[in-house]
């Protein structure tokens, strides 16, 4: 599989709607890019759904469109004609497109304003959205799904999502089902443990899918901030400057460490 133009299509998909994940991608081995790149667009494409439209019927019909396109993938059969979705189709099996659905079925609480029913629905909304996108390029990638995704992938989402909280706020949403500092405190405690476990089953993860862990690469600092100082959530002032997100990626990219 060559960087056709579906293939540079999704790689520009995700440098301006994920440009963090573009980085770790560019920082990833070329062949595991022609995987990583589609998957990523697909995750880009289905997470601004929800956001392009104030008709919640409109916003679940793209996200049903997405479920259908990937179903076609699953089944085996025709596939429809789009970039993305024909990018995917030269990737992914049968169990790595169900993986995918996932996270467009999880999308769904994005479309509407009700808050998160308990601390259960919170946990696997991040799983579903974050960590399920994780195991499904593991899948396409090496044919196998770490458990260590798993718990990276939940790290990695908790720590996007704290990021998110003030436009989320704005956009009228309710993200957190205890927004106080010592609920958030504990929270983000959680993610850092989520992310320990993740580092003690790096051992049994394949080498080849080494590359898809790069996409957590700001996972442990921003934790580690929302814990500190709960209030930096708030304040949307989590995160490290570029020359400091940089030099760790460029640290993980080298030693294959997170």
């Amino acid at each position: 599989m060559s960087f056709d133009a579906d293939l540079i299509a999704c790689a520009q998909l995700v440098e301006r709607g994920d440009p963090d994940r573009f980085a770790a991608t560019m920082a990833a081995p070329v062949e595991a890019r022609k995987v990583l790149f589609p998957v990523y667009a697909f995750n880009v494409e289905v997470s601004r759904a929800p956001w392009v439209t104030q008709e919640a019927i409109i916003a679940e019909m793209r996200l049903q469109w997405w479920t259908d396109a990937l179903e076609e993938i699953a089944s085996g059969g025709l596939v429809r004609r789009h970039e993305v979705v024909t990018s995917l189709a030269h990737v992914l099996d049968a169990k790595a497109a169900r993986l995918l659905q996932r996270v467009v079925e999880a999308r769904l609480w994005d479309v509407y304003r009700d808050p998160f029913e308990d601390h259960a629905a919170f946990s696997k909304y991040i799983e579903d959205t974050a960590a399920s996108l994780l195991l499904a390029a593991s899948q396409a990638l090496t044919g196998d799904t770490p458990a260590a995704f798993r718990d990276l992938g939940y790290a990695s989402g908790l720590a996007q999502f704290l990021r998110a909280v003030p436009e989320l706020e704005r956009q009228g949403r309710r993200p957190l089902v205890d927004g106080r500092p010592e609920a958030v405190k504990a929270l983000a405690a959680d993610g850092l443990n989520r992310l320990q476990q993740a580092r003690r089953e790096r051992g049994s993860m394949p080498r080849a899918a080494q590359p898809i862990a790069l996409a957590a690469w700001q996972a442990g600092p921003v934790l580690k901030q929302a814990q500190a100082d709960p209030r930096r959530v708030a304040d949307g002032t989590l995160g490290a400057s570029e020359t400091a997100r940089k030099a760790r990626l460029i640290w993980q990219a080298a030693t294959g460490r997170w």
